[in-house]
């Protein structure tokens, strides 16, 4: 095993130690050849704090500064053992690998010597704990590749064969700057210039220009050029199982961003909605599944799928559920049942993740599962679930409230093509959902007849369904009637052609 010395101001570091010596133990590539170390943990011996300080640095394979605004506990000769430990490392000819929290004031010794340091190698900046894990992440990562400890890089971090800086998409980086500005305070302003110092100071290429996979599939021009089954099919299916005909499928192709974005919105354009217009101008739409949930699990599937897979992520939305594949398995630490609760974030790409994270796109690790049932729950939904099957990780959000034996059907929802009509030629519409369903078709023709100068987005409204929901309920009035044609026309008003009630 590789000792890890992690060396820094205890007081002011004390969390991101901690939780650094946490996340290096539970990952399952890391936990292999790193062992890491802080003073904290240390057992009581005959030594002093700082004779135990230096022997622990100089017997470390890996000496891994944190500095920030305060320069810590001075000895007689005004040093602290942070510098100290950094000197030690260095008499060893240790490996270092250094990262500075980027800090609006510094004390001036603490300054001092973060400048001597840079002299002498290169160091990343931070923000806050996500940033310093991904970029402690990828140095140690690069470590174990440059001595042959691996040959292997994980998926996201290895660096593409062929790729060069002319495949990425400039405008691409430049919104993802702009995004990681408003919502992280990224510090770094875009230009053609440079694109190699953002990708670089993300972990993303080398200075070299050398891309990674993740390069390409975040900001890549054509990322399925070079990773074919990084694409996202979407599928609507008419029941509760995955039976034909479909009734709608999209495959979806593009970046992470891109992919997130069209999946949501195929989502949310497929299921119900409650529409409501105050004064003519303000609009309020009430979605079936609230759309904070929809977009966590997408994302969730999106950003931690298993790329080097053949198989793509899946968004199939049933009758009565929503659900979301992605290939994968839950990281080595984590349980089905541990996802219920607040838990540790162990992504399974971390170098994606970062700027996932950076864009909006993630907020603090380890909360997104709770955050999906809580919303869920406080919008009168069952808890979501989540199951391991074979080698996909599956996401389920109901559609339906339920009762003790389970989802139940809600009117409001079956809009399918099979479900909608329920009659027969000797009794008409049969009692239940699908009565009060024929009731809202019979309101809406009547409505269309005695005003045919009415909007959709009026009639929407009038019937607190979404636009969406209109125009499938249109559809359904044309199987439920003998109508061969009812639409909007070019003259301002709705058209309605054989109007004869089937029998």
């Amino acid at each position: 095993m590789l000792r890890v010395f992690i060396s820094s101001v205890q007081k002011e570091f004390s969390n991101e130690r901690k939780a650094l010596v946490k996340y290096i133990r539970e990952d399952a590539l890391l936990r292999r050849f790193f062992d890491p170390f802080i003073f904290e943990e240390l057992p009581a011996i005959s030594l002093s704090a700082p004779e135990a300080y230096l022997a622990e640095a100089a017997q470390s394979e890996i000496y891994l500064g944190i500095f920030g605004r305060e320069y810590g506990y001075e000895d007689a000769e005004g040093v602290s053992p942070t510098e100290r430990e950094f000197d030690k490392a260095t008499e060893q000819g240790n490996h270092r690998i250094v990262f500075v929290k980027r800090c609006s004031e510094r004390n001036p010794k603490e300054a001092q010597f973060i400048k001597r340091v840079e002299q002498q190698l290169v160091r990343k900046g931070f923000n806050d704990f996500e940033e310093l894990r991904t970029s402690v992440y990828s140095s140690l990562i690069r470590f174990l590749e440059d001595n042959e400890y691996l040959r292997f890089l994980p998926w996201d971090a290895s660096l593409h064969r062929t790729a060069t800086l002319d495949d990425i998409d400039r405008e691409k980086v430049k919104s993802f700057v702009a995004l990681a500005k408003e919502k992280r305070g990224f510090p770094l302003d875009y230009s053609d210039d440079n694109l190699l110092k953002i990708l670089v100071h993300l972990d993303l290429a080398t200075a070299e220009g050398r891309l990674t996979n993740a390069a390409l599939l975040l900001f890549a021009n054509n990322p399925q050029h070079f990773f074919l089954t990084t694409e996202v099919k979407c599928v609507v299916f008419p029941t509760t199982v995955k039976t034909k005909p479909l009734l709608s499928y999209q495959t979806f192709r593009g970046g992470i961003f891109e992919l997130v974005d069209e999946a949501v919105g195929f989502v949310m354009q497929h299921i119900d909605a409650a529409v409501s217009v105050h004064d003519k101008a303000a609009v309020d739409v009430e979605y079936e599944i609230p759309i904070k949930a929809v977009r966590e699990v997408i994302v969730n599937a999106i950003v931690h799928c298993r790329n080097e897979s053949n198989a793509s992520v899946e968004v199939m939305l049933f009758k009565d559920r929503l659900e979301v594949w992605n290939p994968g398995t839950l990281p080595q630490g984590l349980t089905l049942d541990s996802l219920k609760g607040v838990h540790n974030s162990i992504p399974a790409n971390p170098i994606i993740a970062l700027p996932a994270y950076l864009a909006g796109y993630i907020e603090r690790l380890g909360t997104g599962t709770t955050d999906v049932v809580d919303t869920c729950v406080a919008a009168g939904l069952p808890a979501p679930e989540y199951k391991q099957e074979q080698n996909h990780f599956i996401s389920i959000i109901w559609r339906k409230r339920t009762n003790a034996n389970g989802p139940q059907s809600d009117p409001q929802y079956l809009i399918d093509n099979k479900d909608i009509d329920n009659t027969d030629s000797q009794s008409g519409p049969q009692s239940g959902p699908h009565e009060k369903l024929a009731q809202r078709y019979r309101g809406l023709l009547e409505t269309i007849v005695a005003k045919p100068t009415i909007s959709k987005e009026e009639l929407a409204a009038q019937f607190k369904i979404s636009l969406t929901t209109l125009k499938r309920d249109l559809r359904c009035l044309r199987q439920s009637y003998e109508i061969t044609w009812i639409g909007w026309t070019q003259n301002g008003h709705w058209e309605v052609k054989e109007l004869n009630k089937k029998k």
